[in-house]
């Protein structure tokens, strides 16, 4: 059977016992993995490794040996509990033999989880799981994950406190980030919060989070759109030594005024604007790039990228001009133009 939407998170959370075999695929290896991860432990509960109630086999192990499958399915341990027979990167040439294994499987039997790439519609392989009837088969897709799914990857952490601020900044987080990042990331916050009892804040989220663009970059972009003038020419000079170019600056500066621009000028108002730009931003840098926006008048965001423009232009034309001076003189000018 195909199990889609609400249904397959259902039955992905809490596993129905007594299934011959389960496929899952998707384009997203990362994704499919996490997903077969979760399913094998719900599945199979804590010691299942110890207790060896779990056997992997790879594609190619199966190519080499079809009665690997069947075996695994009906081998018998030395631990009571249930048994998973887990084949991973199944390609539609095992087809016959998965089908094989399907047919022989019985009640007390291991269950089947097979993972798989990008199936198309008319995959043999889907065809097989799909037409069982104690089968399912689950397509795992590019999609930002459910505010369900991160309240539950949130209680496997063990972040119980999680106010509305800081659940809306994770789900901004979770769109901007792949899958196995943000996992790593409500690890690496829930580490954070250990032994603090203080529900979580946006603060916290943004301590722990990945930065997307290098900090002092984004440093300088700051000083630049809140006018402090004096900052920006150290900052360049670090940049500089650290090898980022002034076409990379310029990039960056396009961006995060195009950023403001879009905030400024949303006709529900700048706290509308906020919530329009993608990636999403959130916590400290959300409330930092609100207030740049208000501060900033729509014609004078614009006078500021036809600066960007032109020296974007300039850059990348055949002057002779040094390059970071060009950069400098720009950010510079929007620097002052920023306090009028």
């Amino acid at each position: 059977m195909k199990l889609g939407g609400a249904a397959a998170a259902r039955f992905l959370a809490k596993p129905e016992p007594g299934r011959a075999g389960l496929l899952l695929f998707g384009a997203d290896a990362m994704r499919v993995a996490l997903t077969r991860q979760d399913l094998v432990a719900a599945l199979l509960g804590p010691g299942a490794e110890e207790e060896m109630r779990l056997t992997r086999m790879s594609g190619a192990d199966l190519n080499a040996d079809p009665a690997r499958a069947i075996d695994a399915l009906k081998a018998r341990g030395f631990f009571p509990g249930p048994r998973v027979a887990l084949i991973e990167d199944a390609s539609d040439r095992l087809a016959e033999v998965i089908g094989a294994a399907l047919a022989a499987w019985q009640q007390d039997d291991a269950t089947l989880v097979v993972t798989a790439g990008n199936l198309r519609k008319g995959s043999a392989l889907r065809k097989l799981f799909e037409a069982h009837p104690d089968a399912y088969a689950i397509g795992i897709y590019d999609d930002p994950p459910t505010r369900a799914e991160i309240e539950a990857t949130l209680a496997r952490a063990g972040l119980a406190k999680v106010p509305p601020d800081a659940l809306h900044d994770l789900e901004a987080l979770a769109r901007a980030l792949d899958p196995g990042d943000f996992r790593q990331t409500v690890e690496k916050i829930a580490l954070y919060k250990h032994g603090d009892a203080a529900p979580l804040s946006p603060a916290d989220i943004a301590a722990c989070a990945p930065a997307t663009i290098e900090a002092e970059l984004d440093d300088l972009l700051h000083a630049a759109a809140e006018g402090r003038t004096d900052e920006i020419p150290p900052l360049l000079r670090r940049l500089e030594g650290q090898g980022t170019t002034p076409v990379s600056i310029v990039i960056a500066a396009m961006r995060h005024f195009r950023a403001l621009h879009l905030v400024a000028s949303a006709p529900g108002g700048p706290a509308e604007g906020i919530r329009r730009l993608r990636p999403p931003p959130f916590g400290p840098r959300r409330d930092r790039l609100l207030r740049q926006a208000q501060a900033w008048p729509v014609p004078r965001l614009e006078e500021a990228l036809g600066h960007l423009t032109d020296t974007d232009l300039t850059l990348r034309s055949a002057s002779r001009t040094p390059a970071m001076a060009v950069m400098e003189r720009a950010l510079l000018r929007i620097s002052l133009a920023s306090r009028r």
